[in-house]
């Protein structure tokens, strides 16, 4: 259980084991915890405090990191993990667990002055990641808060250790303050995140993507053939460069059948497998500019009467209370409806990671054209990568360390912030004059532009490259 405005919130653990890789005799089962709290003995409102993320108004929001935090301690501890290495926390969501190690470490005391040995002995077991450049990502709760859903008690903790700054609570900031690395998750981000928190010390491990769980069978099967052992290591990859493009294209065209295929279950829509398919898909936010494309009607009728013929499959969520992502999926189905005629809109419901293996694997070209520098790292586009799918993307977040010109997708614009019309017009002259002519009258060279996707950037893009990093840049690195 965990104290929640006085009273005890019982929490009950669900497991999930994670199974590794067929094939790779290394890859153990892992556990995964979820906490529960709808239980009987809980009051009513208490129990539906887990049912959903990114609930309700702040308090709500606040009780449920202090049950993430504070209760993954408390589950931990019961599980008899007693003697864990490295805590490491994903943004701040879980950033009360510092507390509750603060709390162990001093025996149950509260003084008015933390000693800097006792912090120095939590930092040495917590590491931090942080995702997001964006600063409503960070959360920030005001004092009275913090004391009403902890207690005096441990408010006056968090009071004693640097917690609160001019009388509101800042998660981020609390949890670098007690983590012995802190990390963006690609160059730009890192950097990005030393300009958000000057005097903080932040590096750069860049995400990647399992290759196993996101290589659709038709390009898996090819990989087999060519750079057999990928499963297991995906360094193997590389070896993609030998794969002739008749057969990457071979593989492509059946992923792509089956996207097709999995639309026309969905929407009932008939899509031309000859035509050039632009994918985009992916949270629904601002930001993220889901209908940049669509700036100007004109100028994409009339690349499609010159260049050939397109067509576009969107999906994703919008965040329930996030306005302006909802109307983003208003214009793109406005856009839709203009387009009648013209190019086939179609924006899929209900995405998830099913879905999105067929998007990832099917389309002939990844769309992601971020306001900058607000993408922290973005993965779809490594997730298309390792399918040979290119990118045409803003040079944001990973796309700036996996971006070669032509060779493994086209780049809007350049690094530098430079207004939207001369990204939109950026955009629109790559399809016309580099994209659209290579794919329809060059489609051998498009053919290894695909190739160069999963050497180059689906070997480098990968989860055991990344974990590899934070192994060696953070789990095992000394505090500094």
């Amino acid at each position: 259980s965990v104290t929640i405005e006085g009273r005890p919130v019982h929490l009950r653990a669900w497991r999930y084991m994670v199974e590794g890789c067929p094939g790779n005799d290394y890859a153990l089962p892992i556990p995964v915890y979820l906490l529960d709290a709808d239980l009987g003995e809980n009051a009513e409102p208490d129990r539906h405090l887990t049912d959903e993320l990114y609930g309700g108004d702040p308090r709500h929001r606040f009780t449920q990191e202090a049950i993430l935090g504070l209760g993954g301690v408390a589950l931990l501890n019961a599980l008899g993990y007693n003697a864990i290495h490295t805590y490491h926390l994903n943004e701040g969501h879980s950033g009360l667990l510092a507390l509750a190690l603060l709390e162990d470490q001093l025996n149950g005391s509260t003084p008015n002055v933390i000693a800097d040995h006792d912090i120095a002995a939590v930092r040495r077991r917590c590491v931090f990641t942080v995702h997001t450049p964006v600063p409503a990502g960070h959360d920030i709760f005001p004092h009275d808060l913090v004391k009403q859903v902890l207690g005096d008690e441990r408010a006056s903790l968090l009071e004693a250790c640097g917690g609160f700054d001019n009388g509101s609570f800042d998660m981020t900031s609390f949890v670098m303050s007690f983590a012995r690395s802190a990390n963006g998750v690609s160059m730009r981000h890192g950097q990005v995140s030393r300009d958000m928190f000057p005097g903080r010390r932040v590096i750069a491990i860049t995400n990647g993507v399992h290759a196993g769980a996101w290589i659709a069978e038709p390009v898996a099967g090819l990989l087999d053939k060519y750079a057999s052992g990928w499963r297991g290591d995906t360094r193997f990859l590389r070896f993609a460069m030998g794969i002739p493009p008749g057969e990457i294209q071979q593989a492509h065209a059946e992923a792509k059948r089956q996207l097709f295929a999995r639309i026309a279950e969905l929407r009932d829509v008939k899509l031309d497998p000859n035509a050039l398919t632009i994918g985009f898909a992916r949270r629904a936010a601002g930001y993220k500019r889901g209908d940049l494309i669509f700036s100007d009607l004109g100028r994409l009728r009339r690349i499609v009467e010159r260049a050939g013929p397109v067509q576009i499959v969107y999906s994703g969520k919008a965040h329930p209370r996030d306005v302006s992502g909802k109307q983003i999926i208003q214009e793109i189905h406005a856009a839709a409806r203009d387009l009648e005629g013209v190019m086939k809109v179609i924006y899929l419901e209900n995405y998830g990671m099913d879905l999105a293996r067929y998007l990832v694997s099917g389309v002939d070209l990844w769309l992601n054209n971020p306001q900058k520098p607000l993408e922290a790292s973005g993965t779809s586009g490594m997730k298309a990568a390792m399918n040979g799918v290119p990118s045409l993307s803003v040079l944001d977040g990973w796309w700036i360390e996996g971006h070669v010109e032509g060779a493994t997708g086209w780049a809007i614009g350049d690094e530098n912030p430079e207004g939207e019309d001369a990204e939109i017009a950026s955009l629109y002259d790559k399809l016309e004059y580099a994209i659209m002519p290579m794919f329809y009258k060059q489609p051998l060279a498009y053919a290894a532009v695909m190739r160069h996707c999963i050497a180059l950037n689906g070997e480098f893009f990968s989860a055991q490259r990344m974990m590899n990093q934070y192994y060696r840049d953070v789990y095992q690195a000394p505090a500094p």
